[in-house]
């Protein structure tokens, strides 16, 4: 695998207000660009991770086939490798975050530096799924296909109290000075992890206790060393930027469309497959299911799973990916 790429926007307005004179987006390409420029996916990044985290479906015979595709990953602004409050002081101040609408238009703008300006497929996992959306509204003549999985164009309020409660788990913790963290959040981390492994797999998935096949000794085993040491390598400020690009997510809310949700998602011309997961405890299959019928050409598709959330990222979970696969293989050939 050859190193990440840079590419840096100069003076870059953000929808917050704030003009960075430097915004960096980190991405990583896979496979080749074909002589008509008409084999190009772009997978944007999810919540808490960065391009290596979620490449696992990039291989010959994945979901993304990269013998026949050219991958394009962007790191999702405040992943800790795309400009992020972990790497840009302007990032850490009272009242600053990043939108969808930032990250789209700045994926945008690398695209424009690539010569590329026609996407074959936007394929995108809970906040991938998030950008996919945007994708579609902001930029309908650039994308002819989203497949959006386990996520929704607009945050929920069902979904917000999650995000509250992760975002107050950090902040509780005594290193939380009321603007940045003075120190490793330990409790706030251990809380956080908590809260996030029981939203994000389902009631049935933790009954089959299918972690101690891959050699957990025991639930708490299995959330200490997989929830928790997996979120502790991930900077605290950068998880909180990243709830707050999930808190504003909206593809009504921006300058184009002015608030109007629905205008938004009936502007989307790609054929849109909208696969919630059956246990997904946040992005529900009825979420999904109400977008799916107000976007012009979706075809809506739950993956029947056990895995909640996570059965739309299946690394492990090998008959969601053969379901998933199918799907987004008819879809590429349509």
């Amino acid at each position: 695998m050859t190193s990440p790429n840079s590419f840096v926007l100069q003076d870059f307005p953000l929808q917050c207000g704030v003009v960075l004179p430097e915004a960096e987006i980190i991405y990583q390409t896979y496979g080749e660009l074909n002589a008509q420029r008409s084999n190009i996916v772009l997978y944007p990044t999810s919540y808490g991770a960065q391009h290596t985290d979620v490449d696992w479906l990039v291989r010959p015979g994945g979901i993304l086939d990269p013998t026949h595709w050219f991958v394009i990953m962007p790191n999702m602004f405040g992943n800790g490798l795309s400009t992020s409050p972990s790497n840009c002081e302007d990032a850490k101040k009272p009242g600053f975050y990043f939108t969808h609408y930032d990250n789209i238009r700045a994926q945008a703008a690398l695209l424009d530096s690539l010569g590329i300006e026609q996407l074959a497929l936007v394929y995108g996992w809970s906040m991938g799924a998030q950008q996919g959306y945007h994708w579609g509204t902001l930029y309908p003549e650039r994308v002819q296909r989203i497949v959006a999985l386990c996520g929704t164009a607009k945050t929920t309020d069902h979904n917000r109290i999650f995000l509250y409660s992760l975002r107050a788990a950090l902040q509780g913790d005594p290193a939380w000075n009321g603007e940045r963290f003075e120190g490793i959040p330990q409790k706030g981390f251990h809380t956080f992890t908590q809260i996030y492994a029981s939203w994000a797999a389902s009631q049935p998935y933790y009954r089959a206790k299918l972690y101690l096949e891959w050699g957990y000794e025991s639930l708490e085993d299995y959330l200490l060393r997989s929830w928790e040491a997996g979120y502790r390598r991930r900077d605290p400020h950068n998880l909180l930027a990243m709830i707050e690009t999930w808190l504003n997510c909206d593809v009504g809310n921006n300058p184009v469309y002015q608030g109007d949700y629905v205008k938004a998602m009936g502007s989307i011309t790609a054929k849109t497959l909208v696969m919630p997961a059956s246990t997904d405890l946040y992005f529900t299959p009825e979420d999904c299911e109400a977008e799916a019928k107000i976007i012009p050409h979706s075809e809506y598709a739950v993956i029947s799973s056990i895995w909640g959330h996570r059965a739309g990222n299946p690394y492990q979970n090998p008959e969601d990916e053969a379901f998933i696969k199918q799907k987004v293989t008819d879809l590429l050939k349509s």
